[in-house]
């Protein structure tokens, strides 16, 4: 069966630098009478606590004026709203009202570039415009925005609101919210308003900073304007070597290359380095390199179930082996593609490839295209049986990088097959990220790990080494303070998080302001936000899918063997540990009285 997956996923790579057709993703809000009665969900089908989201309706502006109407007349009715994108990426619930009446706002119309200033070097666009649609417009006037992150799909408004970024030290950071120079965001208004008030804000406003990174909770951004650069080459190598100095190569290797990034494969003992830099226009006069990335391309549908078969069977046999058998083959399939890099927009024929850097920024060609009946998809649509995953993604301090990785790679000399897993999901991306002035943007200059693994499709079951991926999850939140990414992430690593932004007093300052009522804000954002209770959830199994910390063994899985335990290394984890005997490790004779706090909670 490895085999088989390793020579299907193989030979698909390669079929696929030649696919143009695909199923693209279907809207993500469905409602049962035209615009009324509706759900929403996100691009993978599922939030974190599994739970459905319903609206009364759903609104489609196509200007700002009709937008301006939308919220006004939400607004004088006292009406509950949320802020929908066109591909709906962000996996926690912020896109969710509350209850059943509210009203969803989606920007898929509001998607027009409306200005680009060659001379200022800015452009503007509306805040339903994607990423790839505004490196497009960028590329016509022979600018570029300097620094972005690799999927394209994320529209204007979702990235800026879930401080969505790329990977730099230089300049200002890889950001996106960090390049802006104005925006304008409608929010709910007073009688004198016309119960709708549009705020214009330009960088060094009293409220800019706020409203950089809002989580959606300050109203709809209507436009925003962005600075831009001329447009210039890169060049990029991709080396991959041992491990074992990582700690102590992963501040000095993001110092030393533009747009670094490291994948990380720990329990291969191996780390690819992308060497990434700005060149010369005129360098390799003929170099037109594009990177067209293998995992964001059409992939066919047969594979996909296959893949996840495959992977389903590996869990129930918690065969491991299988699993880091497999990895060689993903790996190998990768390089062989050069991660979806070519030279000449077609073929891959050495490093280092030179191009262009609007056609390096972002891919996901798996959302453009026609569709095809779902022969294709992308890799994560929940219409065929393919990916389905939880992600981890934190920004650990540069200070302490490398204590964390020393710590999991201590984790993986203990397990060696524990990452394989992860593995699979094509390793562990390690972007940097530079300290922002907004509120609720990053605090320090740091590196951002994403980690992607496998999720039961039943919320009881647990997962293969469901305990090292725990405890890497809160060495990170809790050892080294590590900020999560907005967008991504399970409930617990939401928990207490506020407490981390020594600013968050003002932002929760200008959101009174902004939306005094709280009618763009929720249950869910309350809770981020330390405006209501935890956002932990109590109950059998709730430790499994992230949305708690165990502190009892029902917490985990005791009748599959799986019981709430001390981390191996760091000692005041708990974890959902499999065992070979019933132990209650969770009574005070066996931890003494001692009390641990992890993000709030009281354990």
């Amino acid at each position: 069966m490895v085999l088989l997956r390793g020579v299907f996923r193989f030979s698909c790579f390669f079929l696929l630098i030649f696919v143009v057709c695909c199923s693209p993703p279907e809207d993500h809000i469905k409602c049962s009478s035209k615009n009324t009665d509706c759900t929403i969900t996100n691009s993978y089908g599922i939030f974190p606590d599994r739970s459905t989201c319903r609206a009364a309706e759903v609104a489609y502006p196509s200007t700002e004026e009709e937008l301006i109407s939308i919220v006004a007349k939400a607004t004088e009715n006292k009406r509950k709203m949320k802020v929908a994108t066109r591909y709906s990426h962000s996996i926690p619930k912020l896109v969710c009202p509350d209850g059943e009446d509210g009203l969803l706002i989606s920007t898929k119309y509001l998607n027009h570039a409306l200005k680009i200033d060659v001379e200022a070097m800015t452009i503007t666009v509306e805040s339903g415009v994607t990423l790839r649609q505004l490196i497009n417009e960028a590329a016509k006037a022979e600018l570029v925005l300097p620094y972005a992150p690799y999927w394209w799909g994320l529209t204007i408004g979702g990235l800026l609101s879930t401080g969505a970024h790329g990977s730099t030290l230089r300049d200002k950071g890889s950001a996106v919210h960090d390049y802006l120079t104005e925006l304008r965001i409608v929010s709910p208004g007073g009688a004198e308003d016309g119960y709708a008030k549009v705020w214009e804000l330009k960088d060094g406003d009293q409220d800019f900073n706020a409203a950089k990174v809002s989580l959606g909770v300050l109203g709809v951004i209507s436009q925003v304007t962005l600075k831009l650069q001329p447009m210039f080459k890169r060049s990029i190598t991709y080396l991959k070597k041992n491990d074992s100095d990582l700690g102590d190569m992963v501040t000095s290797f993001g110092n030393e290359h533009e747009f670094a990034d490291i994948t990380w494969y720990p329990s291969q003992r191996k780390a690819v380095y992308r060497i990434d830099d700005r060149v010369y226009t005129n360098t390799d006069g003929h170099g037109n390199g594009l990177y067209d990335f293998t995992p964001f391309r059409a992939t066919a549908s047969v594979e996909l179930g296959i893949v996840r078969t495959t992977e389903e069977v590996q869990e129930s046999l918690s065969d491991a082996t299988g699993k880091c058998l497999g990895v060689e083959t993903v790996i190998l399939a990768l390089e062989t593609t050069a991660y979806g890099l070519s030279n000449n927009g077609i073929l891959f024929t050495g490093y280092p490839v030179i191009g262009y850097h609007n056609r390096f920024q972002a891919s996901g060609t798996c959302l453009d295209s026609l569709d095809d009946a779902l022969i294709t998809a992308c890799a994560w649509d929940p219409r065929v049986k393919g990916e389905f995953f939880h992600q981890t993604t934190f920004s650990v301090g540069l200070s302490v990088a490398k204590s964390f990785i020393q710590d999991v790679q201590k984790l993986i000399e203990l397990e060696p097959k524990a990452m394989c897993g992860v593995e699979l999901y094509n390793g562990i991306l390690m972007r940097y990220v530079k300290a922002s002035s907004a509120y609720l943007g990053k605090q320090e200059d740091a590196i951002d790990f994403d980690i992607t693994y496998y999720r039961s499709k039943d919320p009881l079951t647990p997962r293969l080494f469901e305990d090292i991926l725990e405890e890497v999850e809160q060495l990170a939140l809790f050892k080294y303070g590590a900020l999560p990414h907005w967008g991504k992430n399970r409930n617990v690593a939401f928990d207490g998080v506020i407490n981390k932004y020594k600013n968050a007093k003002e932002f929760l300052k200008v959101k009174k302001v902004y939306d005094p009522l709280g009618l763009f804000s929720s249950e869910w954002t309350d809770q981020v936000l330390g405006l209501k209770n935890s956002v932990i959830i109590d109950k059998e199994g709730c430790a499994l899918e992230g949305l708690c910390i165990c502190s009892q063994d029902i917490h985990c899985a005791p009748k599959k063997g799986y019981y709430c335990s001390p981390g191996k290394v760091y000692k005041d984890a708990r974890v959902c540990a499999r065992v070979t005997s019933k132990m209650n490790i969770c009574e005070e004779e066996q931890w003494g009285s001692q009390d641990f706090t992890f993000g709030g909670i009281k354990i």
